[in-house]
């Protein structure tokens, strides 16, 4: 494909103006909502083969987000566009202030693999909405739903408006080589360090939607028996392959016991006895995975699972106990159904032990504590989270979802996808009628008194 000129051809098509109407935009979001629904047991199945994903699970996670965003932005939509009015100081008298949300014009989204219908329509839904083109990157690990998403676009958009490119790190590096008005990202530090680098040569703006070790921190006071529950579902979802899963438990000492002996329990009833047999426990993405995941288990020592089936590319929901803060599995973000275990006896030694790392993409707090609570939301700097429950803050169009630090920049759903995809101008319209002679040279002591007045 010559990207050179689909992005020309891009290019002209949101210079015709096209784009910039309203209801244009709302037609497309409603044209791409149906084309879900109607390609929806499609979408389902790629995701069964490339992750194994279950009817119920893509729903949840995949399909019905997306459905529920394009939704709620064509709810919005109008408001959202509507010019905003300001207070206007009394320095630019008589006028009036007000903001106007453009879109960016030609923007390319990088999606990765873990929900790779989800992380690739829900960015769209806000590229569209703020009224700008847009070319698709999928990504190549996930080649069955990749090309459903190829399918389903090009059965609503001509490719001048949003076109869909195919293909692995070749694909990948010539788009990074072509000028964009805007670029968002999710994915890993590594290739987000490169997207940053090759947007800087045109100054382009970015969103980077990364990860990291996201810690969960309960404390004695916690209802274990539904923390146990609600972190078996936000770390095994996916096989443990979400950007936002509970990466590592920090427990109070004196509960831990009593809590991993319910946590194996929950696991279990979700899972089964032999999860490796449940025909609805997701894969592995692929071999080069599996053997990461699966070596970041060797040596340790294993409290629950462990095992793992090479031919299907799955492994068992695995706790890691007596883990200590040097050991391997506690380097780099887990991203599988690994569950490391570390103790604490005050609050300030967990409090300190995420503090002494990378910002984490998102944390969770399991106490019944408000001082808990409130220190440990006030001391730590994290992208999102949840108290009492895992990565359901992901779910909402209500709440901006996003990094800081190491686990990315940025945010978007809902209104905030509309304005990570906009630029927002602000005008001030002066009327003719009186023109204050104040700012006009020659400059006076009586008009520098008039205008410490209007400045102080």
């Amino acid at each position: 494909m010559d990207l050179e000129a689909l992005v020309k051809r891009q290019r002209e098509y949101f210079d015709s103006g096209v784009t910039k109407s309203v209801e244009f935009r709302l037609e497309k979001l409603r044209a791409l909502r149906a084309e879900i629904r109607r390609k929806e047991g499609r979408v389902h199945e790629a995701l069964k083969k490339d992750l194994n994903k279950s009817d119920f699970e893509s729903y949840m996670t995949e399909t019905g987000l997306a459905i529920s965003e394009l939704g709620y932005l064509e709810k919005h939509l109008k408001g959202y566009a509507r010019p905003k009015r300001h207070l206007t100081p009394l320095a630019h008298f008589h006028g009036k202030s007000f903001t106007v949300a453009e879109p960016y014009g030609v923007t390319l989204i990088m999606s990765p693999w873990n929900y790779p219908f989800m992380l690739c329509m829900e960015p769209l839904a806000g590229a569209i909405a703020a009224g700008n083109c847009c070319i698709l990157k999928p990504s190549a690990y996930a080649p069955a739903v990749s090309a459903v998403i190829k399918e389903l676009v090009e059965a609503v958009f001509p490719p001048g408006y949003v076109a869909v490119v195919e293909g692995g790190r070749e694909e990948n590096a010539a788009l990074l080589e072509q000028r964009f008005d805007y670029i968002f990202f999710t994915g890993g530090v590594k290739v987000g360090r490169l997207v940053l680098e090759k947007a800087s040569r045109y100054l382009t703006p970015v969103t980077l939607e990364l990860g990291g070790k996201s810690p969960c921190i309960i404390d004695g006071t916690a209802d274990l028996k539904t923390a146990a529950k609600r972190l078996a579902f936000g770390k095994f979802l996916n096989a443990g392959q979400t950007c936002v899963a509970p990466d590592y438990l920090l427990i109070q000492e004196s509960v831990k016991e009593q809590f991993l002996e319910l946590f194996e329990t929950a696991a279990k009833h979700m899972y089964g006895e032999k999860p490796l047999e449940n025909p609805d426990y997701p894969k592995i993405i692929n071999e080069k995975h599996f053997e990461r995941v699966s070596g970041l288990i060797e040596g340790m020592e294993v409290r629950m699972g462990g095992e793992g089936n090479r031919e299907t590319l799955q492994i068992a929901p695995t706790v890691l106990d007596g883990v200590t803060a040097d050991a391997p599995v506690m380097q780099e973000e887990i991203f599988g159904p690994v569950l490391p275990v570390l103790t604490f006896r005050e609050l300030g030694e967990a409090e300190a032990f995420v503090r002494g790392r990378e910002k984490p993409l998102a944390c969770y707090v399991f106490t019944r504590s408000r001082e808990t609570e409130r220190r440990l939301l006030s001391s730590l700097s994290f992208g999102g989270g949840c108290i009492n429950d895992t990565i359901i803050h992901l779910a909402s169009s209500r709440m901006g979802f996003g990094g800081v630090g190491m686990s990315g920049m940025g945010s978007y759903h809902g209104r905030k996808s509309f304005e990570t995809f906009s630029h927002e101008k602000s005008i001030v319209k002066k009327y003719n009628w009186l023109d204050m002679p104040i700012r006009y040279q020659p400059y006076t002591k009586g008009k520098e008194r008039l205008l410490k007045l209007f400045l102080k």
